[in-house]
């Protein structure tokens, strides 16, 4: 790597805190979220949580897919109903959908990163359920959304694992919609390795939820304030056996109190790079749209004016030569966020919208560890591949 370029690679450090918990349990041996009669390390996560986000309820699993997918099925959507997604987004969102035995119904994505509303009223009649994703922290017109779903009754999903911190309108970004799902996989908010978190205000979606995510027999009594939901459907419900370990919920804890700090942090430097970057009549990071405070931890601008797709591969090599790690979504082999690489999804009609987005938007990551002068170093190494590019 050249002197002076920053390891962006690095995912954000366990505090000290959660090593003491980690150790107590490894020598009680107590790994079980539900073996204790109670706080256990995963129901104190989930109490925890669903107070820093202002909701009822919070249940903890194996990772964001499961929440998405464990979210679906406590709507109880009938086999094969139709569920939107924007068309930009990882590969676990429309698997999810898949997983719970709907139907995906990609929607276009415009240069911006958000949802075509055009495109989205037009596809939204029929659906069953919406899922939006907030890709990379990016929020769609929430408002607009929501209007049409609530006027067509139709429940919203947010897919908000890269939205940990970002508010929409003075709400929490996973609040918007009937049901609100993170990821504390190691490159988000909060570093587990892996897990997730679903929240709702709705009892009887979080109790359908808590059943299939494997509370069996009368394990469920552990969740406080769900007790008659729960019994209800105690044995009327498949179990998929996605529950969160104690150790995953020691590691996420002593995390939580740091969160604001890492949302103005992973905002500043942001915002930093965006506004040197915009310097470039070869590169343009999109505005956020009027009501959204984001969250990020990384940073996504396009290449504007022009490139073919040969300069936009020089343009990578050469951020890449300079130890700066650019990714161009669409033209990355086998990228998970280009949808004509969900071959499980069979044949698709074309996005055309999104499929141009994508072969001329980058991203690179800004963990809230980097120094103004890891910052500096990024943008300058940025604006000069694209300017020995272009010219």
């Amino acid at each position: 790597m050249p002197t002076g370029a920053p390891n962006v690679y690095d995912a954000e450090p366990i505090p000290e805190a959660a090593r003491a918990e980690i150790e107590r349990l490894l020598s009680s041996g107590d790994l079980f979220r539900y073996t204790a009669a109670a706080d256990a390390p995963v129901a104190l996560l989930e109490a925890e949580f669903a107070a820093l986000m202002g909701t009822r309820y919070a249940l903890a699993v194996s990772s964001c897919s499961a929440a998405l997918f464990l979210a679906l099925k406590a709507l109880d959507l009938p086999k094969g109903a139709k569920v939107l997604i924007p068309a930009f987004t990882f590969a676990a969102v429309p698997s999810s959908v898949v997983h719970a035995e709907c139907e995906p119904v990609l929607v276009e994505v415009g240069e911006n990163y958000r949802v075509n509303m055009a495109d989205f009223a037009a596809k939204l009649p029929g659906a069953g359920a919406v899922m939006i994703s907030h890709m990379r922290g990016h929020t769609s017109d929430m408002d607009a959304i929501m209007a049409l779903c609530d006027a067509a009754g139709i429940p919203v999903i947010e897919d908000a694992a890269h939205s940990l911190g970002t508010v929409w309108g003075g709400r929490n970004i996973g609040t918007i919609g009937k049901v609100g799902c993170f990821s504390f996989q190691s490159y988000k908010m909060l570093n587990a390795g892996e897990g997730g978190i679903m929240i709702t205000d709705d009892p009887e979606i979080a109790a359908r939820a808590i059943i299939m995510s494997g509370a069996y027999e009368t394990n469920w009594k552990k969740h406080p304030g769900l007790s008659n939901s729960c019994a209800h459907w105690q044995n009327k419900l498949p179990l998929y056996n996605l529950r969160m370990q104690n150790l995953s919920a020691a590691v996420i804890r002593p995390q939580l109190p740091l969160v604001a700090e890492r949302v103005e942090k992973g905002r500043a430097n942001h915002d930093h790079v965006a506004a040197r970057l915009n310097t470039s009549a070869h590169l343009e990071v999109p505005e956020p749209l009027g009501p959204e405070v984001r969250a990020p931890d990384s940073i996504q601008f396009n290449l504007v004016g022009g490139w073919t797709d040969e300069q936009a591969l020089g343009f990578q090599a050469g951020t890449k030569a300079r130890g700066v790690a650019v990714q161009v979504f669409g033209l990355s082999d086998g990228n998970a966020r280009a949808f004509w690489n969900w071959q499980f999804l069979g044949d698709q009609p074309d996005l055309p919208q999104t499929r141009a987005m994508l072969m001329r938007a980058c991203d690179v990551r800004l963990p809230t560890r980097l120094t103004e002068a890891e910052l500096a170093y990024i943008a300058d190494a940025i604006i000069d591949a694209a300017t020995e590019v272009r010219g």
